[in-house]
């Protein structure tokens, strides 16, 4: 299987068009025409990843941090970057960074860290917005099953967990083919009357050049009427941050000695104690101080994340438990997640989680 076909397979399991704009999702080098002997999963591909990966003959790293982010001018190996790229392409190794869309991903990073606390009744905390448009075509009553088909097949009609969802009105159409035309039905210059039927569909933004050729398709029309509407629904399913709740709620310090166990935690920094009792907890991976009012706002009893600044924790304002667990700390569940969608979408392949240690914060105790 060529490196071409490994990256299209993982693409539709975890989009990169979920990523956030600033990141850099994809392929970092690689020829795509190549064949894959093996795929290793890492939190950050360093040179002793590469390393690994040279030693079991695998040439393709699945990393969830990119290597390569900004300011890449040059490759002369003056920086850990740049060593670790530079020994990657001598090496024929292929770095593809999957990062902020499996932390949008609905079974993504925060579903990890919050299937480990055992939350119930789970929600994105920060759903995507404009992120969903609906399609309505219409087409003749003969024909609107071949066109949903289509259009289903080209990934329209997906809400949550349903597939092929749409909705279709009948009615009566009229068209006057004119000179120039090359009219499926009906004759020039004649006002034509056809049963028709309004088919609508909703479907995710970056999907819309592949379903509108798929429409066009298989369309029997010369010209296909149809209209494209942007939502201002919330994509539910996709998004950043995840809440949900304890099964029983707990006192603030046994929280803490939870969530420690829970992480292998060696220490947590922690905003003022409130006096309440933790029940709705919100996470979510990496940096996430962005998250603070949105988990407020979830009216989140406690708030698990990494990165928070000294400000940050002000933000609390006796209303919420802010905890900073750590950055890779919050993301340690990552190379294990991504292991078993991998191993899901190819079970014949060889893939390996990597061994060697990325996380660079140490702790002197």
């Amino acid at each position: 299987m060529t490196l071409n076909n490994v990256i299209s397979e993982i693409g539709r399991k975890i989009p990169l068009q979920q990523a956030e704009d600033f990141d850099n999702v994809g392929l970092l080098c690689g020829n795509l025409d190549r064949e894959v002997t093996g795929i290793l999963i890492c939190h950050d591909a360093l040179e002793n990843v590469i390393d690994e990966a040279i030693t079991k003959n695998f040439n393709l790293i699945i990393t969830f941090h990119p290597i390569i982010f900004s300011g890449l001018k040059s490759l002369t190996g003056k920086n850990y970057v740049e060593r670790a790229v530079l020994k990657a392409i001598e090496n024929k190794i292929a770095i593809y960074a999957i990062h902020t869309a499996f932390d949008n991903h609905f079974f993504g990073v925060n579903f990890g860290i919050c299937e480990e606390l055992g939350l119930k009744n789970q929600q994105i905390l920060m759903p995507k917005s404009n992120n969903l448009k609906a399609l309505e075509v219409y087409v003749p009553t003969e024909y609107s099953e071949q066109l949903k088909e289509a259009l289903f097949q080209a990934g329209a009609g997906n809400i949550g967990f349903y597939d092929e969802c749409s909705f279709a009105i009948s009615g009566n159409g009229t068209f006057k083919p004119n000179e120039g035309s090359n009219p499926f039905s009906g004759t020039k210059n004649i006002r034509e009357n056809a049963d028709e039927k309004m088919i609508a569909v909703i479907f995710e933004h970056y999907k819309q050049n592949q379903i509108l050729t798929a429409m066009k398709k298989a369309h029997p029309y010369e010209e296909v009427a149809h209209r494209i509407i942007n939502l201002e629904n919330e994509n539910q399913y996709v998004g950043l941050g995840r809440f949900g709740e304890l099964e029983n709620e707990m006192e603030e310090k046994d929280f803490l000695q939870f969530i420690k166990e829970k992480f292998n935690l060696k220490m947590i920094r922690h905003s003022n104690f409130n006096s309440k009792k933790i029940k709705r907890v919100g996470v979510l991976g990496g940096s996430g101080a962005s998250g603070i009012r949105a988990a407020i706002s979830q009216k989140c009893d406690a708030y698990l994340t990494g990165d928070i600044k000294y400000h940050d924790f002000f933000q609390s304002e006796s209303k919420m438990l802010i905890c900073d667990i750590g950055h890779f700390e919050s993301e340690q569940f990552v190379t294990a997640q991504l292991f078993e969608i991998l191993s899901e979408i190819f079970p014949k392949f060889a893939i390996s989680k990597s061994v060697e240690k990325t996380n660079p914060v140490n702790y002197f105790l």
